[in-house]
């Protein structure tokens, strides 16, 4: 028994929850902007879909050992994004329906072996297959929230803010750290860097440090508190956030339980 059973778990049920709000929303939802400045709802939806068909790319190297990138260049990725924004809500939710589709379809064809193999996302650390699970759970749950359509943070699923957190840690940017503890669900981290103490529930932390709280943490500190974030003095900004696709170190085999 290895983590791949609750990860997948894990993924179907985002990806339905992602598709019950889509098919609440009309075309004129599309056109609205999200929370991401610049985007669209319709932007965030066709990169939830191209995601997918990059995840299929990285599992099929992992699975013919052919090199094959996640997106031939970021400028395609970028691309394709804008050319898919306008289109209706019922082409936008086919499109997120077939590509879930087809990355499960190569999810139930991947070995043993094939889940140990090392590809790499547009950035490194290189990883194994298995943490690409990983990477697409994180994309459907935090462009849920960007769509702005009732989804929040604070409806992420525990398992999901937990391995976050564990994974947001192991990466921290300490040269451009703007804390120096984060103390979050009963778990510390000390020794960030400079700056103050960032302490509250473990949802609001990761949507502080994801910038998917109002203000991305850094307007008035009210606002912030009041979501549960307890802070000495006005908030800082967040450090930047995955800065690494990955954390460095996974094991290249599935473990029994991750983090």
């Amino acid at each position: 028994m290895t983590v791949l059973d609750d990860l997948q778990a894990e993924l179907t049920a985002a990806t339905n929850r992602l598709l019950a709000t889509t098919a609440t929303l009309s075309d004129a939802d599309v056109t609205a902007p999200s929370l991401l400045a610049g985007w669209a709802r319709g932007h965030v939806l066709t990169h939830v879909a191209r995601n997918a068909d990059g995840h299929i790319n990285l599992l099929t190297w992992a699975k013919t050992g052919v090199y094959t990138p996640q997106y031939p260049t970021r400028d395609a990725r970028e691309a394709e994004i804008a050319e898919g924004a306008g289109r209706p809500i019922a082409e936008q939710h086919a499109d997120l329906v077939d590509s879930a589709a087809r990355l499960d379809a190569v999810i139930d064809t991947m070995t043993p072996g094939a889940w140990s193999a090392t590809v790499r996302g547009m950035r490194p650390p290189d990883h194994p297959a298995w943490y690409v699970l990983v990477r697409r759970i994180r994309e459907v749950e935090i462009h849920h929230v960007d769509l702005g359509a009732g989804y929040t943070w604070a409806d992420w699923p525990e398992a999901f803010v937990r391995r976050e957190l564990h994974d947001a840690m192991a990466g921290w940017p300490y040269a451009e750290s703007t804390v120096s503890e984060l103390h979050a669900g009963g778990r510390s981290w000390t020794g960030l860097g400079e700056g103050p103490v960032v302490e509250g529930p473990a949802p609001v932390v990761l949507a502080w440090l994801t910038g998917r709280l109002p203000d991305g943490g850094s307007g008035d500190a009210g606002g912030v508190a009041g979501a549960g974030l307890r802070l000495a003095e006005k908030p800082p900004a967040a450090p930047p956030w995955l800065t690494m696709p990955a954390p460095p170190g996974l094991p290249a085999t599935p473990p029994e339980e991750y983090p």
